[in-house]
């Protein structure tokens, strides 16, 4: 081989890879999973799986969005040394107005001139535009997640996306391409990786305790009908208009963040590869909204297509399966099912359960028992993840989500003080998040595989494992 082309090996191999299990697989205008397509091919842009940006040690940040997701986090972030609010914008000036007075309260001196920008859908550009922020937040509705990224990264700006971190494909790889042309962070902010639960587990998987890791399972199962009681605005009142539209996994990250990363999905060991998904009737929603509201109200003249309940089947490149559920309506216990399975034991969540392979120290004799609440005590002192030891009670000070939110702060932060990279790339948070639009796909077309676009163009092989960070 006198001339060996190695982005053109590297690229044949991305194709090949697509096509192992249908030539349908194959790029096309009627498969937008395709691992590539014609608006995103491999790119000259510099890769950001490990990326490291210049340290900021005093942190100017904007947010758009200050209803309860933002809210929360203006309230955390007031109270971090060396980040400064510098602007807040949302439709609704009561909102910006709260969201200053807390503001006051909470840190009066770190934060003494807040712009703020509400009445006009697009005053938050206006916002970005003027205070040129170094970091921005964007905690609005789903459908303007991307938008308002993208829009972020090109004014050169870090940018921290609520979830999920876009509703389709091609807005997927547009803040990709984005992130990747300006060399800017692009996160998305999944609070569940720092609950310490979530972290213990992946200390546990990372120390080889449950040995070679074969299956996972995750879920976002939690009963959200409520919400419908926001009518005119709040979540409720665009949320609800999503399952009438769209019938998939519409929320999969919470659960699925932290088992991709016990799995060292798009981080060097392995990659997610394709994906079957089903749902169920839909019922619940139609049943709630008619026992709940008159026959002439908004609600009674959707029809919901989203089924109750979602059950999507994942393969990785390696043969590991996972599977996610999404259920926002049934009558049930809140769950995320939380669980990796290797060859020598399981880890599951709600309740918080270990079997190991010849048995759990101080707790159970072999596998066949779960060992649960006090009897972890041991393996909480073995195998605590640092980081929570760290920062875990000034996390549950704070609050937010049992401390998860304010962990997660407070690492983001430290990252970019530091200069580190961050725990989450923005590969992960596409990845994570293309669940939900692979998943109406296969539905669409009666259960048939979707492949994964591969975000990374094939460079997650060279990116670390996430580190348990000391």
């Amino acid at each position: 081989m006198k001339k060996f082309n190695r982005r053109s090996f590297i690229r044949k191999s991305a194709f090949s890879l697509a096509a192992l299990g249908s030539s349908s697989y194959l790029k096309g205008k009627n498969n937008p999973a395709s691992v590539f397509s014609d608006k995103h091919p491999f790119s000259n842009n510099a890769y950001l799986g490990d990326f490291k940006a210049p340290p900021i040690p005093h942190v100017r940040l904007a947010i758009i969005g200050v209803g309860n997701r933002g809210y929360g986090h203006v309230q955390n972030i007031a109270k971090i040394d060396n980040v400064e609010i510098v602007g807040i914008s949302d439709l609704y000036q009561d909102l910006v107005n709260r969201s200053i007075k807390m503001i006051d309260k909470l840190a009066p001196n770190r934060h003494p001139n807040v712009s703020t920008f509400y009445g006009h859908p697009e005053h938050w550009k206006k916002m970005i535009d003027q205070t040129k922020p170094d970091v921005l937040f964007v905690c609005t509705n789903w459908n303007n997640h991307a938008p308002m990224g993208v829009y972020a990264l090109e004014k050169e700006a870090h940018t921290f996306i609520e979830v999920p971190i876009a509703v389709t494909i091609d807005e997927m790889w547009q803040l990709v391409d984005a992130a990747e042309k300006h060399q800017k962070h692009c996160m998305m902010l999944e609070n569940v990786n720092y609950g310490r639960e979530e972290l213990l587990y992946l200390n546990l998987c990372r120390q080889g305790v449950i040995g070679d890791i074969l299956h996972g399972e995750a879920s976002y199962i939690h009963d959200l009908r409520w919400e419908m009681e926001d009518q005119e605005r709040g979540t409720g009142s665009w949320r609800t208009h999503h399952y009438a539209k769209r019938n998939g996994s519409l929320y999969p990250t919470h659960g699925l963040g932290p088992v991709a990363q016990y799995m060292n999905l798009c981080r060097g060991e392995d990659q997610f590869h394709t994906l079957v998904s089903m749902s169920s009737p839909a019922k619940g929603r139609k049943d709630y909204a008619a026992k709940k509201y008159p026959a002439d109200h908004q609600w009674n003249q959707l029809e919901y297509i989203a089924g109750d309940m979602n059950t999507s089947l994942i393969k990785t490149n390696l043969g590991r399966t996972l599977m996610v559920q999404w259920d926002e309506t049934s009558p049930r216990p809140y769950t995320r099912k939380n669980l990796i399975q290797g060859t020598k034991g399981t880890l599951a969540g709600f309740p918080t359960r270990v079997a190991l392979e010849g048995g759990v120290e101080d707790a159970t004799e072999n596998h066949n028992q779960w060992a649960s609440g006090k009897q972890l005590k041991s393996l909480y002192e073995k195998y605590e993840h640092p980081l929570y030891k760290r920062l875990g009670q000034k996390s549950l000070e704070m609050g937010g989500h049992g401390g998860m939110d304010s962990l997660m702060l407070l690492r983001i932060f430290e990252c970019l003080h530091q200069g580190l990279p961050l725990d989450q790339n923005v590969y992960e948070g596409c990845a994570w998040s293309a669940v939900a639009p692979l998943s109406e796909q296969s539905i669409a077309n009666g259960g048939q595989i979707q492949v994964f676009p591969d975000f990374t163009r094939g460079h997650w092989q060279k990116t670390q494992p996430l580190e348990i960070i000391i």
